[in-house]
């Protein structure tokens, strides 16, 4: 299978749309072709990578300053700034430069303290915790972590989360930042429509000593660099036209399929992002992300280096998580930033192709709790992944991304389908 050939008459790339059976070979194609592509450009792989080089350790150099001058490197908005549209132009940019956020008062304080409770009550309910029989993969093994995330997707509490008026405000505001819209009219996604992406929970109780999760992205692995789609989203990184890459552009993003595994992410994120229901300071194990949505053009490239062996994508593998390594992304250490102190019912978001790990923490104060809940806009893909979402809310089901765990199928107060409002309707493909 070949990708049409791009500007300077470059030569075109091997596909596979589905994991090739026989990686180290496919690894080594790609690799081979993709330096073609770029030399076809007149220049070479080396020259193409000192250029992101530069335009990060620009980036590095802004983040390093805000640092020195005791500003807030992560960008802070209030709710109701959102709501009313009243956000500075000034923030705006940040955002985009940053490429990641919190959400102050997105929901109020009570409300999910109150979530909070419900879904102890939940889980306790139905005895979750003397059934759980532990992590059901090893996603995370590609950066030696085992996070506290528990598989429960359906309570009440999430639900209500997904399908409120406030989520559907702030998603369809970070929807906006992307390029939705290519200029022949192709329309890669519907901004105002979310497709109520099922996630999990984390609980850290006070006094946990906790290893964190390693530094990482959750984008996809082997096929950002191996399917047509993924190809044609980073094409610019791969022609040696780098300079116009744009980390905010959602073309072919929203159609190409996802590698297969046991945890795996199948719909197309604008955002990552998570709820708070409790309290949590910037020092007691929180995330941390590259806050440099252009660091991608550095994980793509960096596997293309002549340190790097030919059989090698700098440890990325299918079925666990895109590892970003001291070894192979030194400088985007750098930037590694920790989020602000949150308060529960503030929420938190991060470009999904950003580099993100969670802090170690020893005896942690006071709770760590937190629901998953992203942009998920509507688009092809993510409507695909609809149809099996549909089922699992139905059934109390594990969603298909996740592995086969099902704890909720008998559940006493799991969310129902009349429970459903008109946007938890159009999230589940139900209106």
């Amino acid at each position: 299978m070949t990708l049409a050939a791009g500007p300077h008459h470059a030569p075109a790339l091997p596909y596979w749309q589905q994991p090739p059976p026989d990686l180290t070979a496919a690894i080594r194609e790609i690799k081979a072709a993709l330096r073609a592509r770029i030399e076809a450009s007149g220049r070479t792989v080396e020259e193409v990578f000192a250029s992101v080089e530069q335009r990060i350790e620009t980036r590095i150099a802004e983040i390093e300053a805000d640092r020195e001058r005791g500003e807030e490197v992560w960008p802070v908005l209030d709710y109701d700034a959102i709501a009313a549209g009243t956000v500075a132009m000034a923030d705006l940019d940040k955002l985009k430069k940053r490429g990641c956020l919190v959400v102050r008062g997105h929901f109020p304080r009570e409300q999910a303290l109150a979530w909070d409770a419900d879904i102890v009550d939940y889980v306790e309910r139905n005895r979750f915790f003397e059934t759980y029989t532990g992590p059901g993969d090893d996603f995370f093994g590609s950066v030696g972590s085992r996070p506290e995330i528990y598989p429960v997707y359906w309570s009440r509490a999430q639900m209500q989360a997904r399908q409120s008026e406030r989520m559907a405000t702030v998603q369809s505001f970070l929807n906006s930042l992307w390029k939705h819209t290519s200029d022949d009219g192709t329309r890669w996604f519907d901004p105002d429509r979310d497709a109520l992406y099922p996630d999990r929970i984390r609980r850290r109780p006070p006094g946990t000593d906790s290893a964190g999760l390693g530094t990482h992205c959750d984008s996809g692995t082997l096929d950002l660099w191996m399917t047509r789609e993924y190809q044609q989203a980073f094409r610019h990184l791969f022609d040696g036209t780098v300079e116009q890459y744009d980390p905010w552009d959602a073309a072919h993003r929203t159609t190409g399929p996802q590698y297969p595994g046991s945890t795996m992410c199948s719909v197309f994120r604008t955002f990552q992002g998570w709820t708070a229901l409790s309290d949590m300071d910037a020092d007691q194990g929180v995330l941390h992300t590259v806050p440099i949505p252009e660091a991608m053009a550095h994980l793509l490239l960096r596997p293309l280096l002549p340190d790097v062996p030919e059989d090698s994508m700098c440890g990325v593998r299918t079925n666990q998580v895109f590892p970003v390594t001291g070894r192979r992304h030194a400088m985007l250490y750098r930037a590694l930033t920790p989020i602000p102190d949150v308060r529960a019912g503030d929420s938190v978001w991060w470009h999904c192709d950003m580099v993100h790990s969670v802090a170690p923490v020893e005896n942690q104060r006071g709770w760590g709790n937190v629901m998953y809940i992203p942009a998920a806009p509507w688009c092809p893909r993510n409507e695909k992944y609809a149809a099996s979402v549909r089922e699992a809310f139905l059934t109390g089901s594990s969603p298909a991304d996740f592995p086969e765990e099902h704890y909720e199928r008998s559940w006493d107060g799991r969310f129902t389908v009349d429970q459903l409002n008109d946007i938890g309707r159009r999230g589940l493909g139900l209106d």
